[in-house]
């Protein structure tokens, strides 16, 4: 039997509910898709929260663009909610608490957008001493993270600075 060399995880969250109509939920949808296809580009794996909703929908259907594979991990017993742009589909039937699979089994967490799940996410991920970079946390969450975990969290002004804290945080830069 042969070794096998696993593969990069890159664990995106955010919210499942924004509105295409208000321009600052549209650059959360922007970045996501871009984030979901840089992430495709460097060969890493995507993780979302699976379902055909925001952040997961569109960062799933920018990796699957780019020739990427996406792991969906699903809050519910079946795929009826699922991305058709994910590869992998794992239903959990544990609702919110399928968080905590979406954080360990990521190698870095990006959070894009911000609510209570993906606030959860981030808590999970600063507890499991996973690091975390948010893409458009708004002022308040940022801060709070920040507080609560400044090494562990670092905030990204876009797309390309999210990819270069990707791969600093996984040690491939230089």
């Amino acid at each position: 039997m042969t070794a096998t060399t696993l593969k990069t995880v890159i664990g995106v969250m955010g919210p499942g509910k924004l509105d295409p109509a208000s321009a600052s939920d549209r650059e959360i949808l922007t970045s996501a898709y871009a984030l979901g296809q840089e992430i495709a580009r460097e060969g890493w794996v995507l993780l979302t929260g699976g379902r055909a909703a925001g952040v997961m929908e569109e960062a799933s259907r920018g990796a699957n663009e780019a020739g990427g594979i996406v792991l969906g991990i699903l809050p519910d017993a079946d795929m009826v909610n699922c991305s058709s742009f994910v590869s992998i589909a794992v239903p959990t039937a544990m609702g919110s608490a399928r968080n905590n699979i979406n954080i360990l089994a990521s190698h870095v967490v990006v959070t894009c957008g911000m609510g209570a799940g993906t606030a959860s996410e981030a808590a999970l991920a600063i507890k499991a001493g996973k690091n975390v970079i948010m893409l458009h946390p708004g002022d308040s969450a940022a801060a709070f993270f920040l507080e609560l975990a400044a090494g562990q969290v670092k905030v990204a002004e876009n797309v390309t600075s999210t990819v270069a804290l990707i791969k600093s945080k996984l040690n491939l830069n230089g």
